[in-house]
């Protein structure tokens, strides 16, 4: 099965998928092919929609939770719909086994008090806190932040700044207007970055290499535990930006758009699941 995973990993990366998902996809992958070892289903022909079921009946005992288990079902489902593709196997064993329900959690916003104390316990280090900034600023995402490019920048036109985010993987290329305090710390930033370096990545470490997402997010979190912000993930930045913006009655077809959410329902559904927090947000004139 070992080979099949590889050859599987290989065409993932070839349509341009991101590591993280290249890496959950082949976690996953092994994982299904230890336990199958161990039930002495070693040939890919042998592998039958009541072994996978045993597989996640097996995984859900152990209290994993429903939306791993999901991700899981997702990672299997692709993987021998790619072996049917390619006649490897006649019929996909894990098309028929359903998704465990999973509820829907209220995203995590944060409170004034607290995106106040993450840029306080963030300013000792210039590149953490323009990182920190452009998140709560512009809403993109950790993987988007970390491909951004010097040539991406565009500083000169005063209030119609603008960086333009590429399309990686299934997230859309877009600009993305720039505010004054984006500006500002975009600027800041490019006066201490090493500029005897090859590589046009924005953001880099000490030794000039391109700075990755796991970089960043242990980065994140160490700022959140200096500043005391419990329960909170890269990804609330995110969320504060769209929840500050929907407040603030920011046009949602250009929040939409600047996001970078394909459909505008993606965008009215997010709207729905924070209906509760801006009962009680206050939105600010800037973040």
């Amino acid at each position: 099965m070992d080979k099949y995973i590889s050859a599987f990993i290989r065409v993932l990366r070839d349509t341009s998928k991101s590591e993280h998902t290249l890496i959950a996809y082949k976690k996953d992958l092994e994982q299904l092919s230890s336990y199958l070892s161990e039930k002495h289903i070693n040939k890919i022909e042998n592998i039958t929609e009541k072994s996978l079921r045993e597989y996640f009946d097996h995984l859900n005992s152990n209290d994993l939770s429903a939306k791993t288990i999901s991700r899981k079902l997702n990672s299997t489902r692709t993987f021998f719909k790619y072996l049917e593709s390619e006649k490897i196997i006649t019929k996909n064993p894990a098309s028929s086994i359903s998704h465990p329900k999973i509820e829907s959690a209220q995203p995590r916003i944060l409170t004034e008090m607290e995106y106040r104390a993450l840029r306080d316990a963030a300013r000792v280090d210039t590149r953490t806190y323009t990182i920190i900034e452009i998140l709560l600023q512009t809403g993109i995402r950790i993987g988007e932040l970390c491909r951004i490019k010097l040539p991406d920048l565009d500083l000169t036109k005063g209030d119609k700044s603008v960086l333009k985010v590429s399309a990686y993987g299934s997230n859309m290329a877009r600009s993305i207007p720039l505010n004054k305090k984006a500006v500002s710390v975009f600027k800041q930033y490019l006066d201490i970055r090493p500029n005897n370096t090859k590589t046009e990545q924005l953001f880099i470490t000490k030794n000039g290499n391109p700075l990755l997402v796991r970089n960043v997010r242990a980065s994140i979190d160490n700022i959140f535990r200096k500043a005391g912000i419990e329960n909170a993930k890269v990804n609330d930045l995110r969320n504060t930006f769209i929840a500050h913006h929907l407040a603030r009655g920011t046009n949602i077809f250009i929040l939409s758009q600047i996001i970078g959410h394909k459909r505008i329902s993606t965008t009215e559904k997010y709207m729905g699941q924070i209906k509760t927090e801006l009962e009680t947000y206050t939105p600010l004139s800037t973040l």
